[in-house]
Formats: structure tokens, sequence, C-alpha cells
């Protein structure tokens, strides 16, 4: 299981990735500024002002009942759209963290080959004059 995410990392393009971070969080923020600077719809009434008495009033009321129903159904979507874009502005901002803590433990990483290169030349080096002088 472990060989199947690490096929997975592998074919991750990770310059790509660390390179649309930016773009990635950015329009993450732009989402999240356009969608809370909506203002949310108003209240939607429970029932009808109106009664039903003559048979033109019906229709009107099922219209009335439909135009209700329609309404507390759109607010229920524009709330679920701001929750959906908080969530991903903050998936955004952890992708950009994550970026950041990568492009840091890459820059460890080529210090600690640099120093360990070094430190194998020594030994080398070292190895070599050993035997150099052993042997004369």
């Amino acid at each position: 299981m472990a060989i199947a995410w690490l096929a997975v990392l592998k074919s991750v393009p990770w310059s790509e990735v660390i390179s649309n971070a930016p773009k990635v969080a950015d329009g993450a923020m732009k989402l999240w500024n356009a969608v809370a600077r909506k203002s949310p719809l108003p209240d939607v009434a429970e029932a009808s002002s109106q009664p039903a008495d003559s048979l033109d009033a019906q229709p009107l009321a099922a219209l009335e009942d439909r135009v209700l129903s329609l309404e507390a159904a759109v607010s229920d979507l524009h709330g679920q759209m701001l929750a959906s874009s908080e969530l991903i502005k903050e998936l955004a901002d952890q992708n950009g963290q994550l970026i950041r803590h990568i492009e840091t433990n890459r820059l460890r990483l080529l210090w600690l080959s640099a120093a360990t290169a070094v430190v194998a030349i020594a030994a080398l080096l070292t190895l070599l004059l050993a035997f150099s002088q052993h042997g004369a």
C-alpha cells in the first residue's frame, strides 16, 4: 500500500504545484471576498398573508407557496455557497503553508546533501592520506 502512495506522490508535478500555490491562495481569497460581500437574502415569510377564499385565489396562493419554497431553497443554497467558499479559502491557506514547509525542507535537504558531500570528500581524503602514509 505504501508503494502505491509513493507512486502517486512521484507522479505529482510538484514544481507546478509549488509555483501555482500563490495563485490558488489568491483565487480562493478573491472568491471568499466576493461571496462574503454579497448581502444575504432576506428571511422568507413562513405563510401567506391573504386567505384563499375564491377560486381565483387558489392558484395565486399556490404560486405564492411555490415562490416561498423557492426563496427558501435559494437562501439555503446561498448559505451552502458561503460555507463552501470559506472551506476553499481555508484549504488554499493550508496549501500555501504546506508549500512553504516543503520549500523549507527542500532547502534543508539541499544544505544537508552539500554538507554530507563535504564530509564524504573529507573522509575519503583522510583515508587516502592514511593509506599513502602507511604505504610509504
